[in-house]
């Protein structure tokens, strides 16, 4: 079994278990974060991220991870691979991964040069993963998360992460109605439940 290793055969057979696809699940990179497919590679310039986003149809959104989180591991493992999470993400948003506790320089919509780590106490990210999710355009002299219409810390469910997705995908977050995520949510579930009758 030359080239493979025990994490890489575990992966496919938990692909294999969830019915997905080999090739579906993450990978642990270098930085021991979990690395999935539909994550970009940037060079962290917030304004040119959310441009590309933009050109590609799909909406911006960032995640904070950090090594040895198990909440990630749950979300990569459990939440993400889950084919009508993985596709939705792949076909409708633009997510560029951050390190909690990393060096690397991210720019930020108000043009604030900071490190991973600086970005994440400026922000007042505190939990692992965290996702933030960006509209379509950013008022000048904005930092990140003056402009996220939804933040969502920690680890949730598949059905809650796919409805955050839903409703941040329709910008229901901007519609003039009362029904706010958590009420969008609880409709959802009802008619979910609804139709597995």
């Amino acid at each position: 079994m030359t080239g493979w290793t025990r994490r890489a055969i575990l992966g496919i057979a938990a692909a294999a278990a969830l019915g997905l696809p080999a090739g579906a699940e993450t990978r642990m990179g270098d930085d021991g974060l979990h690395k999935a497919p539909w994550m970009a590679q940037t060079f962290m310039d917030l304004r040119g991220d959310l441009a590309e986003a933009r050109a590609q149809g799909k909406r911006f959104a960032i995640i904070f991870e950090q090594r040895g989180c198990i909440y990630c591991k749950k979300m990569h493992e459990e939440v993400f691979p889950r084919p009508e999470i993985a596709d939705y993400i792949e076909e409708n948003f633009f997510v560029v991964q951050l390190n909690l506790h990393g060096d690397l320089e991210v720019t930020d919509f108000d043009g604030e040069v900071l490190p991973e780590k600086a970005m994440a106490r400026k922000w007042g990210i505190l939990f692992t993963p965290t996702l933030m999710f960006f509209p379509k355009e950013v008022p000048e002299d904005t930092s990140a998360p003056e402009a996220a219409v939804a933040t969502m810390p920690g680890a949730f469910g598949w059905q809650t992460t796919l409805d955050l997705l839903t409703w941040v995908k329709e910008e229901r977050y901007a519609m003039d109605t009362d029904e706010d995520f958590q009420r969008y949510h609880a409709r959802r579930i009802r008619e979910r439940a609804e139709g597995a009758d």
